[in-house]
């Protein structure tokens, strides 16, 4: 057996990287492991196509807290951002587009009336106070609902003051809505078909829900929390793709003493006495440490690393139910020349640009998924890096980065043809909004979840480790017994997007679960 570490991190996506350096920071000795030949997880930057690089996952940075980049020095080892501030432009194929900052005080766009530029603002005043509450929520280790010692009690009263300080009127106002689908909210709210289309696109996207769903107004406020943290920069994009924010934690993380190790695939979490006690990975050596640390998500840590046999039936029964299948496609395009959007300024291609019409729309895209169907008009969040950052493709070519909403993890017609369909109707899709773009597309890759899945080894390719809803949610994330980073196995913590408060590139579960086993001395 080698050397003893007293913490050993599986996973080296962003949260893994987060969790192990700040530990670190404090003293411990640290080992991380990633299975990968590069660490980063799903946010990294690859090359798809001869010349042309991407960034694999995500592929804009919102809720990274910039609180979190300060501490962990991330500007002086590397990090990079080529925009920020990117607008939202939603996609008209017969008029202009609608261009506004959902969040920002910005002009609201073009075609928006009096009356809508009026709700927006206030909309933007009401969301961004509420999105303070879902802050300390997110940034809060969850309390135990039996609030068992005082570190719990002082937590439930912090939350319980940040609500009361709203206000009477939009302490009630939240307590109003946030139980509510997105489609009512939006409906009570606005007029412009495209406005809502847009906002209605932003509380589904990686949900297993459309608009009209229960708590879909719950994955509004998440996204809506990210944004409008105090010095974050909105939409932004990272210099050299994802890839580059993860090789800034990467040296983060060296630079504090943690060890990394690449190309080591963990087989087993070790079990002794009833306690985690180390690792095994797919070469045969085993590794031995006071804790293990996992960022792989909670069906992959509990039912392939440890094992039901080390775990009480009931838990196995809940994380076998967590609901983790994906339903968020990507599609890679690399382009002989930049497409031409109608109405869309070339700068303006370097934004975030959706086609989501409407809130009728977005349902319409969303109902095939629950017969695992594919969507024939299907949503999209679209953006072409190179138009800021020239180093992602050969010089005068482009990168286009699409993610497809609404795809199931097991369509009924099987995955090549179900792989084929999808990129055919998306490039349709696209044919309406950039007349020839087809003809500019040099190679492409379209990801399904299962492809998601195989490559980053996320349990039903789903990108946030499991579906966002009350039921899967703060104190009950992932399930019931592992919803403080602690797991039922002593010695075996959470720490990756599973856990609470979920996906996003934010490092906020990594963050927790570390200042959770500090405080725990573990």
């Amino acid at each position: 057996m080698s050397e003893r570490f007293q913490h050993i991190v599986i996973g080296g996506g962003h949260n893994g990287l987060v969790c192990a350096t700040l530990l670190a920071r404090r003293g411990r000795k640290v080992l991380l492991l990633e299975s990968a030949d590069q660490v980063g997880g799903a946010a990294i930057t690859r090359e798809f196509a001869p010349g042309f690089q991407v960034s694999a996952g995500a592929h804009l940075l919102h809720a990274l807290p910039a609180e979190l980049t300060r501490e962990l020095q991330l500007e002086r080892h590397g990090l990079r951002l080529s925009a920020r501030s990117l607008p939202t432009v939603s996609l008209n194929p017969d008029g202009a587009p609608l261009v506004f900052d959902a969040v920002t005080a910005g002009a609201p766009g073009e075609r928006l009336s009096a009356p809508d530029q009026r709700a927006l603002m206030e909309f933007r005043r009401q969301m961004a106070r509420f999105a303070r509450v879902f802050d300390l929520v997110q940034s809060t280790v969850p309390f135990r609902l039996g609030m068992e010692g005082s570190r719990d009690r002082i937590n439930a009263l912090k939350i319980a003051l940040r609500i009361r300080l709203l206000g009477k009127r939009d302490m009630r106002e939240l307590l109003r809505i946030a139980g509510m689908n997105a489609y009512d909210l939006l409906e009570d709210v606005f007029t412009s078909e495209a406005l809502k289309g847009a906002l209605g696109f932003d509380a589904t996207l990686g949900a297993e829900h459309g608009p009209r769903s229960p708590g879909t107004v719950l994955t509004l406020l998440a996204r809506w929390t990210g944004l409008s943290r105090d010095g974050n920069h909105g939409v932004a994009q990272v210099a050299g793709g994802m890839g580059q924010l993860t090789q800034s934690m990467a040296r983060a993380a060296t630079a504090a003493g943690v060890q990394v190790r690449t190309g080591a695939r963990v087989e087993r979490v070790l079990v002794e006495n009833d306690r985690a006690s180390g690792v095994r990975l797919q070469s045969g050596e085993t590794i031995a440490g006071d804790s293990v640390i996992s960022n792989a998500d909670p069906k992959t840590t509990f039912l392939k690393l440890v094992g039901a046999e080390y775990l009480d039936t009931d838990f196995v029964r809940r994380v076998d139910h967590y609901r983790a299948k994906g339903n968020v496609a990507k599609l890679h395009l690399a382009l002989d020349s930049l497409p031409e959007f109608r109405g869309v300024e070339a700068i303006r291609a370097g934004g975030r640009m959706l086609v989501s019409p409407s809130l009728e729309a977005l349902e319409t895209a969303f109902n095939p998924s629950k017969y695992r169907q594919l969507p024939d008009a299907p949503v999209l969040e679209i953006t072409i890096p190179t138009v800021h950052d020239a180093s992602l493709a050969p010089p005068g070519k482009h990168v286009a980065s699409i993610l497809v909403n609404f795809v199931p993890y097991d369509p009924q017609i099987g995955l090549a043809e179900a792989r084929a369909q999808l990129q055919r109707t998306v490039l349709e899709v696209l044919e309406r909004h950039a007349p020839g773009i087809g003809k500019r597309v040099h190679a492409s890759e379209l990801l399904l979840p299962q492809d998601i899945e195989r490559e980053f080894g996320m349990a039903g390719g789903h990108w946030h480790h499991g579906a966002l809803s009350f039921d899967q949610f703060f104190v009950t994330r992932p399930v019931p017994g592992a919803t403080q980073y602690a797991t039922p196995l002593p010695g075996l913590y959470l720490c990756g997007a599973g856990a609470h408060p979920g996906g996003g590139v934010s490092g906020l579960p990594g963050r927790n679960a570390a200042l959770r086993i500090l405080e725990q001395g573990a």
